[in-house]
């Protein structure tokens, strides 16, 4: 494919920021061609960069996707020689023309987007691991429904939906997929009635739903909107990548895996430096691993079809920042305090009143992670007024203090 004059016009500018540079020997020129839209992509560079600091500096070209989307893999090779790169670190397709970038015999490093690579060490993940982490977090929560939402087609896709399907089988019970032949375009198709809106009505309710990422994880959230259906209480969704921005603007909130993305893109750094430093240096792929679920809104209830215990449990998850105690529960359900307790426990596997003790402290560790302010402010905002009772139930959950919590979990 001939390149666009305006492709061509940014490939002179981008050679001409680095002609003139002058370069230290420890100065590793590498060529990154990522997503950088997506928070992925940013936390990778930031692990890549952080690397750089320490053992570098290293220069950066930012290559544009258009590289990637509209010219040929001749004309990133080209640019590559003509800037003298000393490595690539890139998401490409698994196209032949692959072929064409060993032969320079530049160090790359790929992150398999679409499926993994034989020629070159890939940034990858614990995909199935993450699919199980999904799927216990969901069991644990008491649900007997499960499906997910994902691609055959992608690896990272498809082992998540392996992962969640073996932890559920060996729980006794299956899961309903709905596997699109391929990524829908950037229609706002999910906003109408959809084959994805069907599927989501004729599930069985309550259930739990898995997303192979969180962009598919919000297309659940506004098909569920369009189609009257209710979340947490009738379905349950849940992310992977903890992509703030896309989590926080689903309506509810979504919950999510975090990986451990940024350590993925230190690790890809430290590999690509000693492929360039040692030629004979045997390749490995960098693994990019689940860390924990970021519960919000999308699962922030446990599963029952028992009607008052649902309705107890909603009560419960709405006003949790409002210093709530079990009189005000048994307020919203039509049933003694004896059966609230016996049919809670029996749903919750604990008594009313321990639920919501714990459900306040996981807020209040959430906050203070995801908050500037002071934790003796935080606590305030939340109804706690004894710091020596908040201190002593923190430390019985967490094993130290919330400062200690926040030094230990800060990004």
């Amino acid at each position: 494919m001939a390149p666009k004059k305006n492709a061509r016009f940014f490939d002179d500018n981008l050679l001409s920021n680095f002609e003139d540079s002058k370069l230290t020997k420890s100065m590793y020129k590498i060529i990154l061609l990522i997503d950088f839209t997506e928070d992925y992509g940013k936390s990778l560079l930031k692990g890549v960069t952080k690397y750089s600091k320490e053992k570098g500096p290293w220069m950066f070209c930012r290559m544009p996707l258009q590289y990637r989307e509209d010219l040929s893999m001749d004309h990133v090779i080209q640019f590559a020689k003509d800037w003298k790169a000393d490595g690539i670190i890139a998401q490409f397709y698994n196209h032949a023309d692959i072929k064409k970038l060993v032969e320079t015999k530049i160090p790359v490093i790929v992150e398999d987007f679409k499926e993994r690579f034989e020629e070159f060490p890939n940034i990858t993940g614990g995909y199935f691991e993450t699919g199980q982490m999904g799927a216990k977090y969901f069991i644990n929560k008491g649900y007997k429904n499960f499906a997910f939402y994902g691609f055959d087609n992608i690896v990272w896709s498809r082992e998540r939906a392996e992962g969640f399907e073996d932890s559920v089988k060996k729980h006794g019970e299956k899961v309903h997929f709905f596997s699109p032949k391929k990524i829908a375009s950037r229609e706002l198709w999910f906003y109408k009635p959809s084959a994805l809106s069907k599927w989501l009505t004729k599930l069985p309710k309550p259930i739990a739903i898995m997303a192979c990422d969180d962009e598919r994880a919000q297309n659940i959230t506004e098909a569920c909107k369009h189609s009257k259906i209710k979340i947490p209480e009738e379905v349950a969704v849940l992310g992977v990548d903890n992509d703030e921005l896309t989590c926080n603007l689903s309506d509810p909130p979504l919950s999510s895996i975090g990986l451990d993305t940024e350590q993925g893109g230190y690790e890809a750094a430290k590999l690509m430096r000693q492929l360039i430093e040692h030629k004979d240096q045997k390749p490995y792929d960098i693994i990019v691993n689940a860390t924990t679920i970021i519960t919000r809104q999308s699962t922030d209830i446990c599963a029952t079809t028992d009607k008052q215990i649902a309705k107890a449990l909603n009560f419960i998850h709405q006003n949790i920042e409002n210093n709530i105690n079990v009189e005000d529960v048994l307020k919203t359900v039509s049933i003694s305090r004896r059966a609230l307790e016996k049919r809670f426990l029996e749903v919750t596997d604990s008594a009313v009143y321990k639920y919501i003790c714990l459900l306040r402290i996981r807020k209040f560790s959430d906050r203070i992670l995801e908050s500037e302010k002071s934790i003796y402010e935080i606590a305030i905002e939340l109804g706690y007024n004894d710091n020596k009772n908040l201190s002593r139930l923190f430390k019985q959950i967490h094993g130290c203090t919330p400062l200690q919590y926040r030094k230990a979990n800060a990004k």
